[in-house]
């Protein structure tokens, strides 16, 4: 008797949700020794974009990854070649070709979560995390599904958003955040100035080799493949309101608000009302869901469904990261008002 894929599939494979009250993120574990990640990837990618257009992120566990070379390897095998990390908002060190370490932040500080790249005109699809050490502590990659986020936010403030959008303010060079070297990979002035001509970002260069750039993205979109409205933006994550305490505070008393290293407005330039943010984050923490990692774990995430940070930790923890499918505001029509 000839056996049908669904069988094969289930004869080496578990499925579920890792969480018992949600979908995301989906847990996939072999039930048999000696299941080959990358070679049943391959043989399933079908059933994976299926997988992870529902869940929006998936967690691989105890397939025995031994490096990052097959992290790499199952990233291709998956979903093509991996993307350089341009127009950078976080300081990252490069591990392995395009394999990077996870935003190299202190260790006692928190990520908000975000969409990685959504402030840009182009962006991942798909986003890979490899857990090579976890942390003796803490170190949770938090994730949060941006349709639930999209639909809890309060319509009035959605409408608002859809309307206004969100315009993205950054400074580099001042001694804080990344230089304009980093961020751009370049030490051509002539280079930024064509790559900000050619992704819609205005930038204006300031005395002492400075540069501040303005970019106008929508903050609401719609999903490529699902159609799904999914609340798309950095507005929350680079407002000087979510910075630690401290850090904000000094960053205050250092400099006027137009020349902090990165804020952000309505797309108008007018402010984001503080009960907005608020309201936002209130979001954010009641659709967080946290998983402690494993060695050797890798989270798979539709970068446009679900938004991802980081907890404070302990220890020496190594988690990297690879980005694939870059995909573009001029491939499909983002969302200019609420439907």
């Amino acid at each position: 008797m000839v056996t049908s894929r669904r069988q094969a599939v289930s004869e080496l494979i578990k499925a579920a949700p890792l969480m018992a009250h949600g979908l995301l993120p989906l847990h996939i574990q072999p039930i048999v020794q000696g299941v080959n990640l990358v070679a049943w990837t391959a043989n399933n990618r079908q059933l994976l974009t299926t997988y992870l257009l529902k869940h929006g992120g998936i967690l691989f566990r105890n397939f025995q990854i031994k490096d990052v070379s097959e992290f790499e390897q199952f990233i291709q095998t998956v979903s093509g070649e991996l993307l350089e990390y341009r127009d950078r908002s976080s300081p990252r060190s490069p591990v392995h070709g395009n394999i990077y370490t996870s935003t190299d932040y202190p260790t006692n500080q928190s990520i908000f979560l975000h969409s990685e790249n959504s402030y840009a005109a182009t962006w991942p699809l798909k986003i890979f995390f490899y857990c090579v050490t976890p942390a003796q502590q803490g170190g949770e990659t938090p994730i949060a599904d941006t349709r639930k986020l999209y639909q809890r936010i309060e319509p009035k403030i959605r409408d608002r958003f859809a309307q206004k959008q969100v315009m993205y303010v950054r400074n580099f060079g001042d001694g804080f955040g990344l230089p304009w070297q980093t961020v751009f990979q370049t030490t051509n002035t002539a280079d930024v100035e064509a790559f900000c001509q050619n992704n819609g970002i205005e930038f204006e260069w300031k005395p002492g080799n400075r540069l501040r750039t303005r970019s106008r993205r929508p903050a609401i979109a719609r999903h490529p493949h699902t159609g799904e409205m999914v609340w798309f933006n950095h507005a929350v994550f680079f407002h000087v309101s979510t910075l630690e305490q401290t850090i904000r505070e000094a960053l205050l008393a250092e400099f006027s608000e137009e020349d902090l290293p990165h804020n952000t407005y309505y797309g108008d330039g007018s402010p984001i009302e503080p009960e907005v943010l608020e309201e936002i984050c209130t979001v954010y923490q009641q659709e967080t869901l946290t998983f402690s990692w494993q060695a050797g774990d890798i989270l798979m995430l539709d970068n446009m469904l679900t938004a991802h940070g980081r907890l404070p930790f302990l220890g020496n923890r190594k988690v990297v990261v690879g980005m694939s499918e870059p995909f573009s505001s001029h491939n499909f029509e983002a969302c200019s008002q609420q439907v």
